[in-house]
């Protein structure tokens, strides 16, 4: 191993101050997730761990870290919601993140405004510049190498509805991601990332 390089087996210890896991798989878009209990009680809480994995269907997933509110509300009601952070909203989003009871409502909790779903029965934040309606797939209970069971729980869901404040669309039909300014993950413990300049590159030519 060459000495200008720092190797480690993740399962005997990084061997630094801090663990480098997120900060190297970073920035990650926020999973900034809305759901509702069989009982009509509505959740809004963030999650590092998020993505897109298809387009035709729309799929998008995010990963608890533990079996949470937003998964047993998913896993009963089998809908949620994705709402874009942007950097006007990470004061809010980061008011979610507080470790409430159940009972508490995140929404009322950080003042922000309940839009009703149009496909699914869950609210998304009218204030956030994009927000994605979802009907649950499935979730799945990671496992380890050796087939032990984690308490992570990835919950991926068909996009089914999709709502964008006019705001954020270009003349053109796209949506303007650099106006909406998205925040996102970028490693250690209060660590963000704001979108920096964008450019154009294009696919080779087959």
């Amino acid at each position: 191993m060459s000495k200008d390089v720092h190797f480690y087996d993740p399962a005997k210890g990084h061997g630094l101050s801090h663990d480098p896991f997120k900060a190297i798989v970073a920035p990650r878009v926020i999973g900034w997730i809305s759901s509702r209990d069989a009982s009509g009680r509505t959740n809004l809480a963030p999650y590092s761990f998020f993505g897109a994995f298809a387009t035709f269907p729309p799929i998008i997933g995010f990963c608890s870290e533990g079996f949470k509110d937003s998964i047993a509300n998913i896993e009963a009601t089998r809908e949620f919601v994705w709402n874009l952070t942007s950097k006007s909203l990470v004061e809010p989003m980061n008011q979610t993140s507080a470790p409430v009871s159940h009972e508490v409502d995140e929404f009322e909790l950080a003042g922000l405004t309940k839009a009703p779903g149009v496909n699914v029965d869950v609210p998304h934040v009218a204030e956030s510049p994009a927000s994605l309606e979802c009907k649950l797939l499935q979730i799945v209970r990671l496992q380890d190498l050796d087939g032990k069971p984690m308490d992570n729980w990835l919950a991926l869901g068909q996009v089914v509805g999709v709502h964008i404040r006019r705001e954020y669309l270009r003349e053109d039909g796209r949506f303007d991601t650099a106006k909406a300014h998205p925040v996102m993950r970028a490693g250690y413990l209060g660590d963000y990332a704001e979108i920096g300049p964008m450019f154009d590159l294009r696919r080779p030519k087959g």
